[in-house]
């Protein structure tokens, strides 16, 4: 049985070259970058042939559309080392958690301040979470008290993105680097 639908044709990407440029005239630009200036489609072509090279549209919403006689495998290759490279470079940036709870104590609290800190550092997001058990319910204040003490000291290097708010049993705020 046939497929009920025509598949798209398969869409080229990169820019137009040689013969798929359609505007009739078009600004050129030999290989040393000179203006060669505005001239029809088919001698372009002919002068990127006498070149041993291919006509490629350069800035096609331009009028007329600027087309530069080069070689179109090099082009497209020297965009895939730049578009790598620029991949290569990028940072991405995690959202890493930190648990306490509200009665948690002081040497506990130094070390988890610590590791917050270093997540700044390296340009992450940090999410707190605070975990109430039991009659710790009845004591949010407690865990808005040490919310507030972590947001006050990472003031200077940290700044509140998502203000701390109750899910359940968990009280939850994120920070990211300043």
């Amino acid at each position: 049985m046939r497929r009920p639908f025509k598949a798209a044709a398969p869409v080229k990407e990169g820019p137009r070259a040689n013969r798929d440029i359609r505007a009739p005239r078009v600004q050129l630009i030999d290989p040393e970058g000179n203006n060669l200036g505005v001239q029809s489609i088919q001698d372009a072509l002919n002068t990127a042939e006498e070149y041993g090279l291919d006509l490629v549209e350069i800035a096609p919403n331009s009028e007329p559309p600027v087309c530069k006689i080069t070689d179109l495998g090099k082009l497209k290759y020297q965009s895939q080392k730049k578009a790598a490279e620029a991949r290569k470079n990028q940072k991405v940036i995690e959202i890493k958690e930190i648990k306490m709870r509200p009665n948690i104590d002081t040497h506990d609290y130094e070390v988890k301040m610590k590791a917050v800190r270093r997540f700044f550092e390296e340009g992450d997001k940090v999410k707190l979470t605070l975990r109430f058990r039991g009659r710790e319910m009845a004591h949010m204040e407690l865990g808005m008290q040490l919310l507030n003490k972590v947001r006050e000291e990472v003031a200077e290097i940290a700044k509140v993105e998502a203000e701390p708010k109750l899910e359940g049993r968990q009280m939850m705020m994120v920070l990211s680097p300043r």
